[in-house]
């Protein structure tokens, strides 16, 4: 009897495997306030535990702080009620990573960044000096690391 629960437990191992990434996260431009979505999905045998880190430090949820405002998901992906970017309170915005973990090791996704959009300021824009037809007058405009060129036809 004692070889026999030897032998379904060493089964049982060798079925396990190490966690893998099956989802990674994208890159996202999101409105202040706006809820949004990092996603991530993770396969493993067991079942991989997902935390998620930004700009190298562990991320609070909902699971450590019931009145956060970011959701750890069932599926491992990260749900932000609604995007923070502020002086009272940490900014979202940042680079994201998520880590799936079991007792056999630990996969890391991909960076994904979170930038909160934000309005263009067009007393900042000036003219281009294009050479284009005369009914044509277009601006650039910058907002943070973005360059923007609209062009208005009279």
């Amino acid at each position: 009897m004692y070889a026999t629960q030897i032998s379904v437990w060493s089964r049982l191992r060798q079925e396990d495997s190490s966690p893998r990434i099956v989802e990674h996260p994208s890159d996202l431009i999101v409105s202040k306030g706006e809820p949004a979505t990092l996603n991530c999905k993770a396969e493993g045998r067991p079942t991989p535990t997902v935390e998620w880190y930004k700009d190298g430090e562990r991320v609070e949820t909902d699971r450590e702080n019931p009145r956060s405002h970011r959701m750890l998901l069932p599926s491992g992906s990260l749900f932000f009620l609604r995007i923070v970017h502020g002086r009272r309170s940490k900014p979202d915005d940042g680079n994201y990573v998520c880590v799936a973990r079991n007792y056999l090791g630990e996969a890391v996704s991909r960076n994904a960044s979170l930038e909160v959009a934000r309005k263009l300021d067009f007393s900042s824009c000036s003219f281009s000096q294009m050479v284009l037809p005369q009914s044509v007058r277009c601006q650039w405009c910058r907002a943070g690391k973005w360059s923007y060129r609209i062009c208005k036809i009279r």
